[in-house]
């Protein structure tokens, strides 16, 4: 048996698990099309040299993009557990194909700063469902004790491919310019991962994506089925601690990552420089960046790391760093700042690797659709809710000391919720 701290032999696995395999593909071409398009996005929004964003503005974005499918995705996510997860994949591709298009269309001609909004609410909507059905889907394509170091091996796949494409971004902004127009461009060839995306979803077999049917399914109409979907999500992240301890420990992590989010967001846009629009979209793509590099490493460690300690203190000593490091950037030097957005997003990425395993362990496949889907709600709830928070309090230059020590204090309450609440775990 190959064993799993061997690099070499998580990749024959890799290798041996074809369905596995084209999953990763999908991921990964996918997450490239959400990185290009997200950071092309924000470049039109927040960054455009014919806007200047407000830190409630930057919130009010936030919250259009991310709050109304988070609010609905739960209901939706019902439909994961319901209906062959290949169908789901290949319309929720279509519908976020053509609406990429259409986003990319009208920045072209110059639509209102509303109109953008709410297509890239239905483009981000989409793009989460698909997120959230490859992640219900791999315990069908891998085996039970492959399933975390192959969810590590996904995400380490598809935090790189978000990496590369938001940054891929930078080169047709620089060839196009930072208006609308070049906005346009980076919009449009978003399309073409996209596509792609849909054409790998057509390859895999009718079912073989899952959902299960057991006695925990919800049978009844599809339209009872939706319409409960938030009700069986809640009760189900309930019943299972390893799963309610972890999204507690998750939320803490998102609402610190938004108060820093905004802060450095504010800070690089209210410099000063008359490159602002150039400038500070670097800094801020270099601060994701850095969180994002963090992510990615945690994916590598967390395997061997939980093999050793177990998912409980793997994810209690994550956010016991997160407390220390979060307080390490009260200087609000950005050079720190963006250090300690990396540490943050490997801590992070820890508490979030073990909050997937658990509900790709723990919970009844006749569920897990409804758990990734209220996973992926409150990930962005918690996220929009601290920025919006931090936005009616921050100050006009967004240099605020009392914010960088309010994500330390959640941080500390996410470990509070997360060592309460895992006391009821098994050890694993």
């Amino acid at each position: 048996m190959t064993d799993a701290r061997n690099p070499p032999g998580t990749w024959q696995s890799v290798r041996d698990l074809p369905e596995f395999r084209r999953l990763l593909e999908l991921r990964a071409v996918s997450q490239f099309g959400d990185g290009l398009f997200q950071a092309g996005l924000a470049g039109a929004i927040l960054f455009s040299t014919e806007r200047a964003a407000t830190p409630n503005e930057i919130a009010l974005s936030f919250a259009v993009m991310f709050l109304p499918y988070s609010l609905l995705g739960p209901f939706a996510g019902a439909l994961l557990d319901r209906w062959d997860r290949r169908l789901v994949l290949i319309g929720a591709n279509t519908g976020r194909l053509l609406l990429v298009l259409a986003v990319g269309a009208a920045l072209a001609v110059g639509t209102g700063h509303l109109v953008l909004l709410l297509g890239a609410l239905i483009v981000n909507g989409f793009t989460r469902f698909v997120s959230s059905g490859l992640s219900a889907a791999l315990p069908h394509v891998v085996p039970r004790d492959k399933v975390l170091t192959m969810n590590s091996v996904a995400t380490a796949t598809g935090a790189l491919a978000t990496f590369l494409g938001a940054n891929f971004m930078l080169l047709p902004r620089w060839l196009f310019g930072a208006d609308d127009a070049g906005a346009a461009v980076v919009i449009l060839l978003a399309a073409a991962p996209v596509l792609l995306a849909l054409v790998l979803s057509v390859r895999f077999s009718p079912h073989v994506l899952g959902p299960d049917d057991s006695i925990r399914a919800v049978h009844g109409s599809v339209r009872y089925a939706v319409a409960t979907g938030w009700v069986h999500g809640i009760r189900t992240v309930a019943a299972v601690p390893t799963v309610a301890a972890t999204l507690g420990g998750l939320a803490a992590h998102r609402m610190a990552f938004g108060i820093n989010t905004l802060l450095v967001l504010v800070i690089v846009r209210h410099s000063g420089d008359q490159e602002v629009a150039g400038l500070g979209l670097g800094i801020a793509v270099l601060f994701i960046a850095a969180t994002g590099t963090g992510s990615f490493l945690s994916t590598v460690f967390t395997p061997a790391a939980v093999r050793r300690w177990g998912r409980y203190r793997t994810s209690n000593g994550a956010l016991a760093l997160a407390v220390v490091v979060q307080l390490l950037a009260a200087g609000l030097h950005l050079p720190v700042m963006i250090a300690c957005g990396f540490v943050l997003g490997a801590a992070g990425q820890v508490v979030k690797l073990c909050a997937d395993s658990a509900m790709q362990i723990d919970v009844d496949d006749a569920l897990r659709g409804h758990v990734f889907t209220v996973q992926d709600a409150l990930f962005w709830v918690t996220f929009v809710a601290a920025i919006a928070a931090a936005a009616a309090v921050i100050p006009v230059d967004g240099r605020s000391v009392p914010l960088v020590l309010a994500g330390s204090a959640v941080y500390l309450l996410g470990l509070a919720v997360h060592a309460g609440l895992g006391r009821r775990i098994p050890a694993d």
